[in-house]
């Protein structure tokens, strides 16, 4: 397989000097993906991405998109030709710093040969216009992802790769950048999107709603919904904007929830530390439209009303997954063992359960009526995944949470509070793996020793003999 991609990889580079007219060359193609352990296509070398500016125009009835990106980023070597990642849709047109680039196509590959060659450390700018119909993206586990058409209008889920389904880029999380996006749709529908909603305006049958994102963003969290909205504002006791989008077939069952989001807010604070963000709130689309929901970043996206724990889930994740990103994709046990784990605290300070009982219940195979659902948190460890179909299976989440109980339990509950606090504030709108995560550990608790921990929760096989 090496060998093949090397292959591939020359031919694409001597095409793309054969179309350049000729010339001295002194750059090389970037890289076709970062090599992800499971997605080894997601991402691209030679540049890092440091805002997108994205224009797009969406009918309904159609399913058809019509966009316009335009990436601002940075060489990190010298480039004759870089790539952004785009499944599907036709590009019309790609310019570099303005001039009209040569490009080609190849799979989920949109190869740019910019006119003049790029600088390492220059700064430029992309801009590629498309359209077409969106494909949907399914997933190794099955789950659909990408741009997803819903009763009413469609909505952009990314995890892992589906961002790529609707705008080009650098998809991989290690490549965060700000955005900027306009969305035009029919009058009577609207668009929401992640940060600050900075304008809205219809005209001659159309809505165009912009919005602004000022912190990082990997792009498997940005999302667009088109639909029928109930929208809010309002703010939690320290000023924070709150801002909800509800189809309204789910504002009734939507409504007590939605409303303890200042409550959760100020309880995630106390535990986790200064939330990264601008803006916090939620969109609730109607049941059936998407198979699940999804963290996407400053507003959770739910496919129907969420319960109160569900909820302190993906807001969890604007600390534990948005902020703190995972390095690779075998870092998903970063996002979902905290966001599992602050359920089990959030149940703990309500009077429900404490952590230990739901710990215990986990060990023992009676948390789940189903008893393959018990044992499938035994199939492997949460920091070794075993391929990218079960990157979003129980152990990653279950298995994940146990493993920073059995570090709550070692270090003491206050130790351990400013354990999640200060792990949040270090990598804060940053990457992170597992090794990161350890050495933090480690360095926090000097005098306890981990290895257990490690070796038999964190990357051991089977049920650990002792709880």
């Amino acid at each position: 397989m090496r060998t093949t991609r090397l292959l591939l990889a020359a031919a694409t580079a001597l095409a793309l000097t054969a179309c350049s007219g000729g010339g001295a060359v002194d750059g090389t193609p970037g890289a076709a993906g970062v090599r992800d352990p499971y997605f080894p296509k997601a991402g691209n070398g030679g540049y890092d991405i440091g805002h997108y500016d994205l224009s797009l125009a969406y009918d309904p009835d159609e399913e058809h998109l019509s966009g316009t990106a335009t990436i601002t980023a940075r060489a990190s070597q010298d480039l004759s030709a870089f790539h952004l990642d785009l499944e599907g849709l036709d590009v019309e047109q790609v310019t570099v710093e303005g001039r009209e680039a040569r490009f080609n196509r190849a799979g989920q590959e949109l190869t740019v040969r910019p006119a003049d060659e790029l600088h390492d450390g220059e700064t430029f700018r992309v801009t590629v216009r498309y359209s077409g119909d969106p494909v949907t993206i399914t997933d190794p586990d099955d789950s659909e992802e990408g741009w997803l058409p819903t009763a009413d209008g469609a909505v952009g889920l990314g995890q892992p790769t589906g961002s790529m389904a609707w705008f080009p880029g650098s998809h991989h999380p290690s490549d965060k950048a700000t955005y900027d996006l306009r969305v035009t749709v029919p009058e009577g529908l609207g668009a929401v999107s992640n940060g600050e909603l900075t304008g809205e305006s219809t005209r001659d049958g159309r809505t165009t709603s912009t919005w602004h994102v000022a912190e990082p963003m990997a792009s498997h969290v940005v999302t667009v919904a088109v639909g029928e909205w109930e929208t809010a504002r309002s703010t939690t006791d320290d000023g924070l904007p709150v801002y909800t989008a509800v189809d309204p077939r789910q504002a009734e069952a939507s409504r007590e929830v939605l409303g303890r989001i200042p409550e959760v807010m100020e309880w995630a604070g106390e535990n986790f530390g200064p939330y990264p963000f601008s803006s916090t709130g939620a969109i609730v689309d109607r049941v059936g439209d998407a198979g699940y929901a999804l963290e996407t970043q400053n507003r959770p996206y739910f496919p129907g009303a969420p319960d109160t724990v569900l909820l302190v889930h993906e807001l969890a994740h604007q600390w534990y997954g948005n902020s703190v990103s995972p390095k690779t994709w075998r870092d998903m046990w970063l996002n979902e063992g905290f966001a599992t784990y602050a359920e089990w605290l959030w149940e703990e300070d309500q009077g429900g359960d404490t952590a230990q009982e739901t710990f215990d219940a986990l060990y023992d195979g009676t948390y789940y009526d189903d008893e393959d659902a018990n044992d499938s948190i035994w199939a492997f460890p949460p920091a070794e995944p075993p391929d990218a179909e079960h990157i979003s299976a129980s152990p990653v989440y279950q298995r994940g949470a146990m493993v920073l109980h059995k570090i709550r339990r070692t270090v003491g509950d206050e130790a351990f509070r400013d354990l999640l606090r200060g792990w949040a504030a270090a990598h804060r709108h940053g990457n992170a793996d597992t090794e990161d995560f350890t050495a933090y550990v480690e360095k926090s608790a000097p005098d306890e020793d981990f290895t257990g921990i490690w070796d038999d929760w964190l990357y051991g096989d089977g049920r650990p003999d002792s709880p």
